[in-house]
């Protein structure tokens, strides 16, 4: 079975899995719950993005596994992620999955949940802060605001538009009128910068660029659909980070429309 949010505040970990979301990489932008659990671990499967210093806090009898994904670099398979998951929870250990921002954004949590599942291992699902909301926030991004964004929808961008694994309408994203949140996107930016100029959507759309959110190296680079790609290069923007393109950039205090009014 799978227990969701419902579940009692006042539970156990236990033996059995968790898939938890661990929030956008600040330590304390981390649920309560999540963090009692993690308390409670013997094993715990932990992610690169998410609060890692939080394992630092862990007792010395507690096993860490790097679950790693590094992009073109070193990295765990899914597979071996789901089979230490079930290896652990059948030997009786209370185990914590720690994952970055919620594990059903594009965490690949499902999966997860879907395999404990099959090997009748019950799992609790703890949400998490979604770095797509809580990034732009953090630099000063709403992604809605009155009379600019009624709408904002999240998009992977871990393949280029052309690709034919793609499952985005990019047509229709750039008839929208409202604001786009890309994750996992940093390398293509050029060729979805591109296509959405290509489909109608103005060249000058503000694009914020925010690396490594919430955490105390976060930056961000602002730009427009024209220049992201050059941005990228120039400025060394690398993953993590999170895209944001639309009006609403330019509406937040650190936008660039107020940066040009204190020059």
């Amino acid at each position: 079975r799978i227990a969701g949010a419902a579940a009692d505040e006042g539970d156990a970990l236990g033996p059995g899995a968790v898939a938890w979301g661990g929030g956008p990489g600040d330590p304390e932008l981390i649920t309560v719950r999540g963090r009692r659990l993690l308390a409670e671990a013997d094993v715990v499967i932990a992610d690169r993005l998410g609060p890692r210093d939080l394992l630092d806090e862990l007792p010395p009898h507690v096993e860490v596994i790097d679950a790693a994904k590094i992009p073109y670099g070193r990295y765990m398979a899914q597979e071996a992620i789901n089979n230490a998951l079930i290896e652990h929870a059948k030997a009786g250990k209370a185990v914590v999955r720690l994952k970055g921002g919620d594990p059903f954004v594009f965490g690949r949590g499902m999966e997860e949940a879907q395999a404990l599942a099959e090997a009748g291992i019950a799992c609790t699902v703890v949400p998490g802060i979604s770095s797509s909301i809580s990034v732009p926030g953090a630099a000063g991004i709403p992604v809605t605001h009155r009379g600019v964004a009624h709408e904002f929808t999240v998009v992977s961008g871990h393949v280029a538009p052309d690709d034919p694994r793609s499952l985005v309408d990019w047509p229709a994203l750039a008839r929208l009128r409202g604001t786009l949140v890309l994750l996992m996107a940093v390398d293509k930016i050029g060729a979805i910068a591109r296509t959405l100029v290509d489909h109608g959507k103005s060249p000058a759309t503000p694009v914020a660029l925010i690396q490594e959110g919430t955490t105390a190296t976060q930056r961000r680079v602002d730009a427009t659909l024209e220049t992201a790609a050059e941005a990228v290069r120039e400025q060394d923007v690398r993953p993590p980070a999170v895209i944001v393109i639309g009006d609403v950039v330019a509406v937040g205090p650190g936008g660039p429309a107020a940066e040009a009014g204190r020059g």
